[in-house]
């Protein structure tokens, strides 16, 4: 009796830790990883690591200086030999290791083995990069991160880049407009597309940017952040007055370039420039982002006369994506769906978006809109994209790279908070001052009235 005693004794409190840290898993997988999680897989991977590598055919020949002295020291056959490994290096969510590959070995075993390893050792997932001839990275993540969206502390934060979004990996996204300048952005209704703009506009509303936006639904997306745009187009007819302004102001720009270029013998090189980044910093424009939401409704026609306009818009947008970068003009084109069928100039202007995000779509055509012209293998990863997970979307360039990606929650409330108190960066462009929104005054709160009560009298 005794011992049952005993044993229940001991056995409530286990019963109870493990069933706490079965909820902490599966409601708060960061807290377990940290608590549990990490240590767990720690332990794992340094017991089977040898073991593991050898299943997965990562492992190679000894050299035969090590086999002759194995012999001799222990006169029994030497086994494979695993690739030299770093230190664990653990993170919030996860751990890193670098591996330095034996002779005949290249990242692509790794990369072909993911799958195993993260079988092996219990993590959510692997990741391989390499980091230079000769040596990779393998990166665990310890829990699904883009089940509850958290962005990491410190994120590369410069001119024209925004931490907009969490790879599956766990390393931020960052939309950098200097490198990738255009970027086609896909989805349906309720898939998240609205959320990546507002981090869009929100991350860039406190540089010195200009911010254009052609918004066709009556401007409901856009309006909210007027006190930060410098120009806003809520209807084709708007639209097709302020394309051609921004068309001007970058031939403009393109004759600063070009009388910058008016090469004097003795110019030094670092002068001699073809973009506004070559401009010294009092001569240099500031640079324009045009958002265009719900590109379709400028393609769209309904008499003869709509049409002759909707070509003349495609051009101009064509012509600003072709030749934009360098005079400091990008574009972000938004969108459910963008192709052929929209009519003339559709096609050529997607083959001018060098960055392409799409999130949830109703068919597999409009993510092949997106992705199939630049890496195939992500259009079946677009179109398993549950409705139950706003925000998530498939990345990828021209470059043919592609990955998972989810937008953290921001509010339409902050969002345009923040464009209000960024209001003062609004640059000064004459060229667009008739294009600028009306910024609705805030209504004074003032306070209730106070009822004193009456004295009581005789």
């Amino acid at each position: 009796m005794s011992d049952l005693t005993t044993l229940l004794e001991v056995g409530g409190p286990v019963a109870a830790l493990g069933g706490g840290a079965a909820y902490a898993r599966a409601k708060h997988p960061a807290a377990y990883w940290s608590t549990v999680g990490l240590l767990v897989s720690t332990v794992r991977l340094l017991s089977s690591y040898g073991s593991v590598m050898e299943a997965c055919g990562l492992t190679v020949a000894p050299s035969r200086l090590r086999v002759v002295a194995g012999k001799a020291m222990t006169q029994r056959e030497v086994r494979p030999v695993p690739p030299r490994r770093g230190i664990i290096r653990p993170t919030t969510t996860g751990l890193r290791i670098r591996l330095r590959l034996a002779p005949g070995q290249e990242p692509a075993d790794f990369a072909a083995s993911a799958e195993r390893l993260r079988h092996a050792w219990g993590v959510h997932a692997v990741y391989v990069t390499t980091v230079k001839p000769g040596v990779v990275d393998l990166r665990l993540v310890g829990y699904d991160v883009l089940g509850r969206v958290r962005m990491p502390r410190k994120t590369p934060h410069g001119p024209l880049e925004v931490p907009v979004a969490l790879r599956e990996d766990a390393t931020p996204f960052i939309r950098d407009y200097r490198t990738i300048p255009h970027q086609l952005t896909l989805g349906a209704t309720l898939s998240g597309k609205s959320m990546y703009l507002r981090h869009l506009i929100a991350g860039l509303a406190p540089q010195p940017v200009a911010l254009v936006g052609i918004d066709c639904k009556r401007g409901v997306e856009l309006a909210p952040f007027a006190p930060r745009l410098s120009a806003l187009a809520t209807d084709p007819e708007q639209a097709a007055e302020l394309l051609p302004v921004l068309v001007n102001e970058m031939e403009d720009r393109y004759d600063l370039i070009k009388a910058r270029q008016g090469i004097a013998p003795g110019t030094p090189d670092e002068e001699i420039t073809s973009d506004i980044w070559g401009l010294p910093d009092h001569e240099r424009p500031v640079p324009v982002v045009l958002f265009v939401d719900e590109v379709a409704e400028l393609f769209l026609v309904a008499t003869k006369k709509d049409e002759e306009r909707r070509d003349e818009m495609v051009t101009q947008l064509i012509r600003l994506a072709q030749l934009g970068r360098a005079a400091g003009i990008y574009l972000e084109v938004c969108g459910q769906r963008f192709g052929a069928e929209l009519g003339k100039g559709a096609t050529m202007l997607r083959a001018q978006l060098t960055g392409r995000v799409c999130h949830r779509v109703n068919d597999e055509a409009s993510a092949k809109m997106a992705l199939g012209d630049i890496a195939p293998e992500a259009v079946q990863a677009a179109c398993s994209i549950a409705p139950e997970r706003p925000g998530l979307a498939v990345a990828g360039d021209t470059s043919g790279g592609w990955s998972r990606i989810r937008t953290p929650y921001l509010s339409l409330g902050d969002a345009a908070e923040t464009c209000r108190e960024s209001a003062h960066l609004v640059p000064d462009l004459p060229a667009l001052k008739p294009f600028r929104p009306d910024v609705p005054v805030r209504p004074v709160e003032t306070a209730a009235p106070v009822f004193l009560p009456r004295p009581v009298t005789d």
